[in-house]
């Protein structure tokens, strides 16, 4: 989905606020930046300001770490779906708190960035349930296909990640624009859709069992459009690191980019449900 929380804007107003409460970065002057010290006094030989900024490689532990804890949630979400003979006898509705649980925290993220490291664990916890036991209700009709899902997802990570670092995928402010506005799009749709459902019809072609050529030519355009917006994601954290952010951004691009990692590997396993069925 679009993250609200990686974009330039939600960028500079991060870093408005580390600098307007003082919580983030070194002393500031008038103008924003490092204030003049005055003749006679030194900080020393070595400033500890840079060890305090953003890094890709702080991003990446803390990615780690967040899916760590999101694997631990999906093991729990994943025993919480109760089998007999080969059916779903149980399935545990209630793990729609678990979405909204997450989007909030997300949202919540957006506005108070200083609380990321506490509300990505939040987010872990609370979509690591709701994956695991979407994951077992795939499993238990088509054997394999989370096995399959998961190193779709990997490879396509992979791939992206290289297109990116070769500058094969530029991303440039128009496919900025397109890739925000097709996604914020499909989640209107998707929040219709629910709505829909919520009052007794559905969307057929959203449906993991429909196979019609349409139905599959659009699961295929929503997974390649998570695709599209991993390199939002990188390009973000890029950005971010050479801007010095606060060393809590680390956690801000964390959990963003394991929001779109979670959304390619459920349209992934949606997609190979109905390639598997045809």
């Amino acid at each position: 989905m679009a993250n609200p929380i990686l974009n330039d804007k939600a960028m500079k107003e991060a870093s408005e606020a580390g600098f307007a409460s003082g919580k983030w970065g070194p002393p500031q002057g008038a103008s924003g930046r490092s204030s003049t010290i005055p003749a006679g006094m030194s900080d020393g030989p070595v400033s500890s300001w840079h060890s305090q900024t953003m890094t890709v490689q702080g991003t990446a532990t803390a990615t780690g770490v967040l899916f760590v804890v999101l694997i631990a949630a999906a093991a729990v979400g994943w025993g919480l779906v109760k089998t007999s003979n080969g059916q779903i006898s149980e399935f545990p509705t209630w793990i729609i708190g678990g979405v909204l649980v997450g989007f909030g925290c997300v949202i919540a993220m957006r506005f108070k960035p200083q609380w990321a490291k506490y509300l990505g664990f939040g987010y872990a916890l609370a979509e690591g349930v709701v994956v695991g036991a979407i994951s077992h209700a795939y499993e238990v009709y088509q054997k394999g296909i989370v096995i399959q899902a998961v190193g779709a997802t990997v490879a396509v990570f992979a791939v992206m990640l290289f297109l990116y670092r070769t500058h094969i995928i530029k991303v440039t402010e128009r496919f900025t624009k397109i890739i925000v506005g097709a996604t914020v799009g499909i989640m209107i749709f998707y929040g219709v859709s629910l709505l829909i459902n919520l009052f007794g019809g559905e969307v057929s072609f959203l449906r993991a069992d429909n196979t019609s050529l349409f139905s599959i030519g659009f699961s295929f355009f929503v997974a390649g459009l998570a695709a599209m917006n991993l390199a939002l994601n990188f390009d973000f954290i890029e950005k971010a690191s050479k801007s010095d952010m606060p060393k809590q951004m680390e956690w801000v691009a964390a959990v963003g980019l394991m929001v779109t990692i979670v959304w390619l590997y459920l349209e992934i396993l949606r997609l190979l449900a109905k390639l598997n069925r045809r």
